[in-house]
């Protein structure tokens, strides 16, 4: 194939963040919402879902405002929200809207607003389209890119090949290993935003990173952890970003339309 080709196609899969970053997209809306699909679904067969009404209904309560005020989200038609009775301290979101929760976190999120800042900053990487983005790194980190653009010259692209071309190691790191340090930034920034619209207090997102570094006693950090940046660098940046994001917060508090959840 041409460089000129392959320039070309990575021209035009150049995408820009919420935040403005720009990024490399090569996987199309469509096989990542199949790819999420079926990453949820093998999720829900290796893990036990909760049955408990009570349980349920409170992350249900805190969910239904922050995604109601998501507005459309490319590649989601409607959310799926399961909760998973597992100690891990964890959340998750994948492409397609299917949103995870499971009940070890539960402890850890002292406050519905700090459950709800787990869940923005979660539905935060799909709304960035994260997900899309990592697949795309390791099929460029894998020369895949060669396949892609032969691909794209086709009427009829089958964009099925291109992860059969990588395989397995593709999803797992665009699912399974951790985000990079901007793309963990911007789903802390993005899920801000979203709490305060929701008419969650922002500044509870603060105390939910120091309550997640307790959680991990000096010990292997909860996996929600295992990323960049520190817990210190993401204070740091939350607390900077709490002067946008208060105003929302403060009319949503002066309107009377906060949130009322209890477990």
């Amino acid at each position: 194939m041409k460089i000129s080709y392959l320039l070309f196609f990575l021209l035009v899969a150049c995408a820009t963040s919420p935040m403005g970053r720009k990024q490399l997209i090569l996987m199309p809306d469509s096989q990542m919402t199949q790819m999420g699909f079926e990453s949820f679904q093998q999720i829900k067969k290796e893990t036990p879902v909760e049955t408990d009404p009570k349980i349920n209904a409170y992350v249900k309560c805190v969910l239904d405002p922050v995604l109601a005020v998501t507005g459309p989200v490319s590649g989601v038609s409607s959310w799926d929200v399961v909760v998973f009775r597992s100690p891990q301290v964890n959340a998750f979101a994948l492409p397609g809207g299917h949103i995870g929760v499971y009940t070890g976190i539960l402890p850890v999120t002292k406050t519905p607003d700090q459950l709800a800042a787990v869940i923005g900053h979660e539905v935060g990487h799909v709304i960035a389209r994260h997900g899309a983005e990592r697949v795309s790194d390791a099929l460029v980190g894998q020369g895949a890119v060669l396949v892609a653009g032969s691909i794209a010259q086709k009427k009829n692209k089958n964009w099925g090949l291109i992860v059969a071309a990588v395989g397995a190691p593709a999803v797992q790191y665009g699912f399974l290993l951790p985000f990079g340090r901007a793309q963990e930034s911007e789903a802390d920034l993005i899920g801000l935003e979203l709490m305060a619209k929701a008419g969650y207090d922002p500044r509870e997102a603060v105390e939910l990173w120091k309550n997640m570094g307790a959680a991990s006693g000096g010990k292997q950090p909860p996996e929600i952890l295992s990323t960049h940046p520190s817990n210190q660098r993401r204070i740091r940046d939350i607390t900077s970003y709490l002067p946008k994001v208060l105003p929302y917060y403060e009319k949503k508090k002066n309107n009377g339309h906060l949130p009322r959840c209890q477990m």
